[in-house]
């Protein structure tokens, strides 16, 4: 192949490098309005009575805006596929605040200093309430989060919110407590994971104006650009039609950007006053206001028998979604979807739990959406396993671990197309010298080193919901416009479908155009998550492309005035077989468009969902250096050999796989997302909230076992979130390994290390 499987340079590279590329805030006009927002210093409250006079009186304010100006009419902030399994609990504004960060108020100002003194000036009188922010104590608590009567749900999620349960789920296949009882051994261990931040370099923002024809048009670092465009309709209560939302160059997401943050509030102000409005989040407001990872605990029990196959699962979970209830249902099912099908010798398995709210800020989409959490409750009980039945833990994983062409027993029959895990396995303890310092090395009078290690499983898409469209347009002068609805977040998606598409076409990279996420002008694609862009968009790329080849080798053994079985293509030219005629690919472009050949333009179109989910694979392992007189632990080495099916660009998908471990080194070791008794976050600045630096992650050594995936583009899967979700097992396991205490209360800091030896 020409263009996939090589390290082809990200098209926008150099733009980027040299601060090209045109991000949100510098789409602004200078007379746009300065959007800000008054916030609740409470966590839990109603707004008794609110005076916006005195601020009104203010020279320059636009527009303040309270709960009794904004539509009633409650809507959910989830980039999701309609009908959104997230529950409809949300108005731009409300009477009750739920969080200290909630909105209370909107003000529009000309400048920012103006906006900022006129929030000073609005006076609020709160009743205040008893919070929930202890999502183990959220059943049954005395405060009801949400007390209105009018949220509801699209389907059933098993919500019971007088009792704060957002979401209820159980999945059983077999008698778990029967098969338990016959099981040579059982063990059980509880973990927590902790709310974590997704500190992308761009913060929210969004600038909104009327076009000429009176139709709202809305600017927005997003993931979501059509899911944005739904949800302001219905928050606005303004027909789809008459919105259109852009996304231009965006600064990371992570899936943040998966949650509608700031969209509403530009626009509003927009509609109210006609005049351009932006609003841009600082740090603070991007860590306190928007949305982080969901906070689980999770307790495991794994029953084997004597020969070390594992023949029960059973996960019951419980999840704090905060707030409000964006992906709270979704996440958390995707702590047993991407679990319970990985060892499949069970006899039974069973996943249940329930998610609750608080009065924290809502979590909602991270990289690895649940499947992170999962992974290292469930990686942390097999380390434990391995250890009771005297296995090496590579072993019990490779003889437990799905295979290709396996099924499991929640795989509904459906086997696996792909699987290169247990060669990942055996490259990874090679790699890592796991035969010479498995399980521990002293290294000095005071320190030693130890080795752990886990696997993981994640999805390609959405299996049955999502589809992304496609359209690739031959142009006159014989190069191609890629039109595409996907977002590219800094990953080279946009390299990695011009790929795709060059490929096919037998062209070029630099003849590929490529314009991307403009609700009015880009095919539907519902936006850059679930680690869908390379398969299930690609796949549209691929079939557009195919469908536009098609065209152009008829449209040439037309123009030669021979059959299409007479003729080859070799991306520049239309020939016959026998070389005597010839037409070039800029001729027939030509012909096409000026008339002569058909007064059409060629365009291929493709609109692709797939049945199924292929997952990637990883094994990760994890050599570290434990201080036995402090605790502290230092990460020297991490060894991640991933199956992504086919690597279509492998220096992108290097860097990906890089950036996503390094964020699971964080969540292992750094971050923790933390509030006070009252609920205000105390982790609201990059000083308060650590995340990894070069010089903590030690070295990173990302290999590829390629697979063939029969239903990808090319034979590609996933890479995007399954590179975050084994750090933290694996790197808790190492330091089980170096000094006996095994830390199941992320993050891995010192204090816990020496505190637990302390108490051996």
């Amino acid at each position: 192949m020409n263009f996939v499987g090589k390290s082809i340079p990200k098209i926008d590279g150099m733009a980027i490098a040299t601060g090209k590329p045109v991000y949100t805030e510098d789409m602004v006009p200078p007379n746009a309005l300065v959007v800000k927002l008054l916030r609740s210093p409470h966590a839990f409250a109603r707004i008794k009575t609110i005076d916006t006079s005195k601020a009104e009186k203010l020279e320059n304010v636009a527009c303040i805006l309270t709960y009794k100006d904004v539509p009633n009419h409650r809507f959910t902030l989830a980039g999701q596929s309609y009908p959104e399994p997230s529950p409809y609990d949300r108005l731009i504004l409300d009477e009750i605040v739920r969080y200290v960060g909630d909105e209370v108020a909107i003000i529009a100002a000309a400048d920012e200093e103006t906006a900022e003194k006129a929030m000073k000036l609005i006076k609020v009188d709160y009743e205040v309430f008893e919070p929930v922010l202890d999502y183990e104590k959220a059943m049954n608590h005395p405060s009801v989060v949400h007390p209105e009567a009018d949220v509801h749900c699209n389907f059933d999620i098993g919500m019971d919110k007088e009792r704060n349960i957002v979401s209820s789920q159980k999945v059983e296949v077999g008698n778990v407590e029967e098969e338990l009882e016959k099981c040579h051994i059982v063990v059980e261990e509880t973990c927590y994971t902790q709310a974590q931040a997704h500190g992308m370099m761009e913060t929210y923002r969004a600038y909104s104006h009327l076009d000429h024809t009176g139709r709202l048009v809305v600017v927005s670092s997003t993931q979501i650009p059509f899911h944005v465009r739904r949800q302001l309709s219905k928050a606005l209560k303004l027909p789809a039609s008459k919105i259109r939302v852009i996304k231009p160059r965006i600064g990371g997401g992570f899936g943040g950007k998966q949650t509608g943050a700031v969209e509403m509030f530009a626009a509003i102000v927009t509609l109210t006053t006609g005049k351009p409005a932006k609003i841009v989040y600082d740090r603070k407001e991007t860590f306190t206001a928007t949305n982080s990872r969901h906070a689980m605990r999770l307790t495991v029990r794994l029953g084997a028998d004597q020969e070390g196959f594992i023949r029960v699962v059973d996960i019951q979970g419980l999840s704090d979604t905060g707030a409000y209830g964006e992906h709270a249902s979704t996440t958390f099912g995707v702590v047993g979807q991407k679990t319970l099908p990985l060892y499949n010798k069970t006899k039974a398995v069973r996943f249940m739990g329930e998610v609750v709210y608080t009065n924290k800020m809502p979590a909602g989409a991270f990289r690895g959406y649940g499947a992170t959490q999962g992974t290292f409750a469930l990686e942390t009980a097999v380390n434990k396993l391995a250890e009771s039945l005297n296995m090496d833990p590579t072993e019990i994983r490779l003889k437990n671990l799905i295979k290709e062409g396996e099924t499991s027993l929640v795989s509904e029959g459906i086997r696996l197309g792909s699987s290169t895990l247990h060669r990942c396995i055996e490259k990874g303890r090679e790699l890592i010298g796991w035969k010479d310092k498995y399980p521990r090395l002293e290294v000095g009078e005071h320190k030693v080193r130890a080795l752990g290690m886990a696997v993981t499983m994640q999805g390609s898409g959405i299996a049955n919901i999502d589809t992304a469209s496609a359209e690739i347009r031959l142009n006159d002068d014989g190069n191609f416009t890629l039109l595409i609805g996907s977002t590219d977040m800094g990953t080279g998606s946009d390299t990695i479908l011009s790929q795709m598409a060059a490929e096919i076409l037998e062209t070029t990279i630099d003849n590929i155009i490529v314009h991307a996420a403009d609700t009015d002008i880009s095919p539907y694609d519902p936006g850059s998550y679930a680690s869908s862009t390379t398969y299930v968009t690609g796949m549209a790329v691929v079939k557009a492309a195919e469908d536009l080849k098609k065209q152009i080798v008829e449209s040439g053994a037309r123009i030669l005035g021979v059959s299409v079985d007479e003729v080859e293509y070799n991306g520049l030219k239309i020939m016959t077989v026998n070389g005597d005629k010839e037409v070039t690919l800029e001729k027939v472009a030509e012909l096409q468009i000026l008339g002569f050949g058909g007064k059409r333009q060629l365009v291929g179109n493709s609109t692709y969902g797939s049945p199924v989910s292929p997952p990637p694979f990883i094994a990760g392992f994890a050599e570290v250096e434990v201080d036995k007189d402090t605790g502290k632990v230092r990460l020297i080495d991490y060894v991640a050999v991933i199956d992504c099916g086919t690597v279509i660009n492998p220096n992108l998908a290097t860097i990906q796989a890089e950036g996503g471990l390094v964020q699971g080194i964080g969540l292992a070791m750094y971050e923790d997302v933390r509030y006070d008794d009252r609920g205000r976050m105390t982790t609201n600045n990059f000083m308060q909230y650590k995340i990894p630096t070069r010089k903590d992650i030690g070295d990173i050594r990302v290999v590829f076992e390629e697979s063939f995936e029969p239903t990808g583009p090319f034979g590609a899967k996933s890479i995007g979130e399954v590179v975050i979700n084994t750090p933290a097992p694996a790197i808790m396991d190492a330091v089980y390994n170096a000094v006996g205490v095994r830390i199941t209360n992320l993050p891995i800091t010192p204090e816990k290390v020496f505190l637990a030896m302390k108490q051996m």
